[in-house]
């Protein structure tokens, strides 16, 4: 008698797509990716897991050896589906986990050519981020539990027969998405990101923005704690040299750096200065190589939107959700205005979001194509 194969739908014959079309969308950032090491920081394929740890927080990043693990810059791929997600219901539209677009328009939104290296780049980036595993504690609400997933699901690529890309689909975990419609979770970031050339200063841009924000007292680091929190492979003392180095460039939008020393200890001060970032004031509801070149205009923020049916919401539009507190109780030192160190942070983090037009873009529904 012949064994009948089981065969496991996929993820997307189960959601709503959400078609991205024209239009422009500010950049955000999920807090809880901004300052913890979830990303390889190196232009070289990484296959040594991270793992960290930070009172009941852990993060466990793993790779497999044939793609290695997502590095920053492909987290710009999950920075620009925060984007258009948060973008599309702060307009009033339904979103899902399961986004469909065209490569050129995720290309020029995160400041990347698009030539037909870069849209081979881009398939390289959603292999590493499909490939990496992750699991975590974070926000494991009351009941303590590890989540594992991976940055996407699955995903597609819609073409021709000559092999001209027309489209892709994918399909974001579950608790990557809950993390970009809580309103909490979202920090608009500056696009002049996109153009920050380092691995190790696109990571310091994005705890500066979820640590120091647009406080005037700012934050302050020892070295050793950043190094733990970068993830970085590197020794602590070449670490702190690259640090030096930045410091001495300057080159991160809307902050400035310094070094200082207590005694023995080198510790490193972020003051905001002019950002262009605003505050996120609306509930979003739910339905979807440090210096490596992996995905490829920046400032051409392309975006826009289109659902089909609707899921429910996770909390009523008046329900102001609880702050995430959570990491801001494992940094160093918060200055106040005369330059003392506090031993709490502030009460209440920075907030933000921006708001654009809608647009329409015919997608017909694809099947088969590269996974």
């Amino acid at each position: 008698m012949k064994r009948r194969r089981l065969i496991t739908p996929s993820e997307r014959s189960k959601l709503d797509p959400f078609v991205v079309a024209t239009g422009d969308a500010s950049p955000r950032d999920q807090r809880d990716l901004m300052e913890r090491p979830f990303f390889s920081l190196a232009k070289a394929k990484r296959v040594t897991p991270i793992l960290y740890k930070s009172g009941d927080v852990q993060v466990e990043v793993f790779a497999v050896p044939e793609h290695g693990m997502a590095n920053i810059w492909d987290a710009d791929v999950l920075i620009w589906a925060a984007s258009q997600i948060v973008e599309a219901e702060n307009i009033g539209l339904k979103t899902s986990r399961f986004l469909r677009f065209t490569p050129y328009q995720l290309l020029t939104a995160v400041g990347r050519d698009t030539g037909a290296r870069e849209y081979k780049l881009l398939k390289g980036a959603l292999a590493r981020l499909q490939s990496t595993s992750i699991r975590t504690t974070i926000r494991h609400g009351e009941h303590w539990r590890r989540h594992q997933f991976s940055w996407i699901n699955e995903w597609e690529e819609c073409a021709t027969r000559d092999g001209r890309t027309e489209g892709m689909e994918f399909v974001l975990p579950d608790w990557f998405y809950r993390g970009v419609v809580d309103r909490s979770l979202v920090l608009a970031i500056d696009p002049a990101y996109f153009r920050l050339t380092g691995g190790i200063e696109r990571w310091l841009y994005r705890v500066a923005r979820k640590h120091a924000g647009r406080q005037p007292r700012g934050w302050l680091f020892e070295i050793p704690h950043l190094h733990e929190k970068s993830g970085s492979l590197s020794r602590v003392s070449d670490f702190a040299f690259d640090l030096r180095r930045i410091v001495q460039r300057q080159p991160l939008p809307g902050y400035r750096l310094q070094i200082e020393r207590d005694g023995q200890r080198e510790l490193l001060r972020i003051l905001p200065g002019n950002l262009s970032t605003a505050p996120v004031d609306k509930a979003v509801e739910p339905l979807g190589t440090s210096g490596a070149t992996t995905i490829g205009i920046s400032g051409a923020a392309l975006s826009g939107f289109r659902a089909h049916g609707s899921q429910l919401s996770l909390w009523p539009e008046t329900a102001i959700p609880g702050l995430n507190l959570e990491s801001n109780r494992e940094s160093n030192f918060l200055i106040d205005g005369g330059g003392k160190n506090l031993a709490h942070p502030p009460s209440t983090p920075h907030r933000s979001a921006a708001s654009d037009q809608p647009a329409q873009l015919r997608f017909p529904r694809r099947t088969g194509g590269a996974r």
